[in-house]
């Protein structure tokens, strides 16, 4: 009896010890397949402005910002507006609450650029879009594509949350200091998340 014992938990110990080597085994394997494979994706981020009319005039639209591979594009269209050129730009503050739109302060310009034409090599604000045409309806639409923008980025030279969107009675003449002698405020639009 004492022999069958012995015998029983020999076999016993013997298929725990092979059983539990197996487990071993197995179990890195299975744990390393089922691991999900890290991917890169490329996030898209996008806002959608509202511009009201400010300084008495009818203009009113709406700017869409999207970011991808670290380059914005806004696409600004308007209604309301005077047949002819228009100036467009990034403001300081993104406070449209004045009636003449002055609460969004001056051109937005983090590093400390004289008033000019983007790209110009003479300085310009990351503010600077420049001009646009109305047809004879008051419609009219801009597109822009830079890298010298982000949104939301923690980069307090490049990020246009924060900013607003002003467009401008008259053209930017990319001289006069330091706003481009383009004229009244006729719509506003706060950049924010």
């Amino acid at each position: 009896m004492k022999r069958l014992s012995l015998i029983f938990i020999a076999v016993f110990a013997l298929t725990m010890t092979t059983s539990c080597k197996k487990d071993k085994k197995d179990t890195p394997a299975e744990v390393t397949k089922e691991m999900p494979k890290e991917t890169k994706t490329n996030e898209v981020k996008k806002l959608k402005i509202a511009l009201e009319s400010k300084s008495g005039s009818t203009v009113k639209g709406n700017a869409v910002f999207t970011q991808e591979n670290g380059v914005v594009t806004m696409v600004a269209v308007m209604d309301g507006l005077k047949e002819g050129e228009h100036a467009i730009h990034l403001h300081e503050n993104a406070d449209c609450s004045a009636d003449d739109g002055s609460s969004a302060g001056g051109h937005w310009n983090p590093t400390n650029q004289p008033h000019g034409k983007w790209g110009s090599s003479d300085g310009y604000h990351k503010g600077d879009i420049g001009n646009f045409k109305a047809d004879a309806n008051g419609n009219g639409t801009i597109t822009v594509t830079t890298d010298e923008w982000c949104i939301d980025c923690g980069d307090a030279n490049k990020n246009i949350v924060g900013k607003s969107i002003i467009v401008h009675e008259g053209v930017d003449d990319f001289k006069t200091q330091p706003t481009g002698n383009a004229g009244g405020r006729v719509s506003c639009g706060g950049i924010i998340q």
